[in-house]
């Protein structure tokens, strides 16, 4: 597939690299040649220098003969244009992000569509959704549902106290749960683990399973169900005002930001919602705003290490949930292995967005999740795939590629190594990255 990104900041150059990774072809454009230089000599990728609506620009990325355009820069008036140019030179879908979100409401879709720009997405409010997510899920690290929720596949980090640890996956099966271990997340890596892997304290543990087996997962992993009410939210930036949106009043807010003028302007609009202007890694001005009786403390200023400090001292004063914004990749692997609870990226959130368009997929039921170092998505088998040639036992599928459960006529399974695929079967797969592409392959 032939793919021409727009823009080569945090969205597009991230992007960029997960998918040189998948053996795309990926022409990245920006303005800036020193954002370019870095990518082009790290990546199996081409770069052109040149602004994001200009027609000889895009003529030079060829973007006439591209299966997807996907217009990234930080301006939505560029994004935008972008993809109607590209859409008149012949783009067979385009993509363009923006950062308001009325312009993602369904009624809106056809006016942006008959203009040449396919689809948009908003990265902020992705992230919304995700907190909001984790403030409903508060024991899991990953809450992530697959068609309509028929299976859902849930990231947890284990402590001392699950009674999995130090079985391997051979010893769990015995026991006759309604689980399926996708993979784990250990420090820095992540494993698509065999019958011999032994589950370790520490380990973010990633499993398919049914919405009726939830329950008894949470209880193994020796987890405790907490409700949220109370919570305290350090940063007015924009993913703040998507997130007070998307929470309505079931909760009750406590912001805290130091720019007294997005104060001012997050108090206006919300006037429900108490809003302080100070510094919210001061212990002093936390304890003073009460927030030791905050169910759950979420960080999301500008900066990745403030965040992830704000949540070890906010767990530190006696919060039970805390969720960082960590937009660093090269820091996630250290504040997973932090107790710090759930870390939000929208780099990775808008990239599963990506990669459900790429995988041309029915946005309304099939969903990619995109980690650091690994992919989750739905697929569709066609009529005669050779994934339904035998049982899964039977496909000798590569090491870095797993089968984690499928829905049948509606109905979600998991899957064993005698479980036979069928056509027309939706299939989740986990694979690390750059496994993806081999594993569509099957499905065809």
């Amino acid at each position: 597939m032939k793919i021409v990104i727009v823009g080569a900041g945090e969205v597009g150059s991230h992007l960029a690299a997960m998918l040189s990774q998948e053996e795309q072809d990926i022409v990245l454009v920006d303005k800036e040649a020193e954002k370019l230089d870095p990518l082009d000599a790290k990546y199996n990728l081409l770069t052109v220098k040149g602004h994001p609506t200009s027609f000889a620009t895009l003529r030079n990325a060829d973007t006439e003969n591209c299966d997807l355009f996907v217009a990234v820069t930080p301006f939505e008036t560029d994004n935008v244009t972008a993809c109607i140019i590209a859409k008149s030179m012949g783009a067979k879908r385009t993509v363009a992000r923006v950062d308001n979100f009325e312009y993602m409401m369904e009624q809106h879709r056809q006016f942006f569509k008959e203009r040449g720009v396919d689809a948009v997405i908003y990265p902020e409010y992705y992230a919304a959704k995700e907190i909001c997510t984790a403030l409903r899920h508060t024991w899991v690290r990953n809450w992530f549902e697959m068609w309509g929720g028929e299976l859902i596949l849930i990231g947890v980090k284990l402590r001392e106290n699950a009674e999995i640890i130090n079985l391997s996956l051979k010893e769990f099966s015995r026991r006759g749960h309604s689980f399926h271990v996708s993979a784990i997340r250990r420090r820095h890596d992540t494993i698509i683990p065999g019958g011999d892997t032994v589950i370790k304290a520490g380990d973010i543990v990633y499993f398919m399973t049914r919405p009726e087996d939830v329950d008894e997962l949470r209880r193994i992993c020796g987890k405790k169900l907490t409700k949220v009410k109370n919570v305290m939210i350090m940063g007015a930036s924009r993913i703040t005002s998507r997130l007070v949106e998307e929470l309505g009043p079931k909760y009750k807010l406590k912001i805290i930001d130091t720019n007294r003028r997005q104060c001012e302007k997050l108090a206006e609009k919300y006037s429900e919602i108490n809003v302080i202007c100070g510094d919210a890694r001061d212990n002093d001005l936390l304890i003073e705003e009460s927030i030791a009786h905050m169910d759950a403390f979420v960080a999301l200023s500008d900066s990745s290490e403030t965040n992830i400090l704000g949540c070890l001292t906010a767990k530190e004063l006696g919060v039970g949930k805390t969720i960082a914004e960590v937009e660093s990749i090269q820091y996630i692997g250290e504040a997973e292995a932090l107790n710090i609870g759930t870390i939000v990226n929208k780099k990775l959130l808008a990239a599963g967005a990506i990669f459900q368009l790429m995988l041309d997929q029915d946005a309304g039921n099939s969903k990619c999740l995109a980690l650091t170092d690994a992919e989750v998505a739905e697929l569709e088998v066609k009529p005669g795939a050779k994934i339904t040639r035998a049982a899964v036992k039977d496909l000798h599928l590569s090491h870095d590629m797993t089968i984690a459960g499928l829905i049948r006529n509606g109905e979600g399974r998991l899957v064993d190594g005698n479980t036979r695929i069928e056509a027309g079967d939706h299939v989740v797969v986990f694979c690390l990255n750059g496994a993806i592409h081999k594993f569509e392959r099957l499905f065809k």
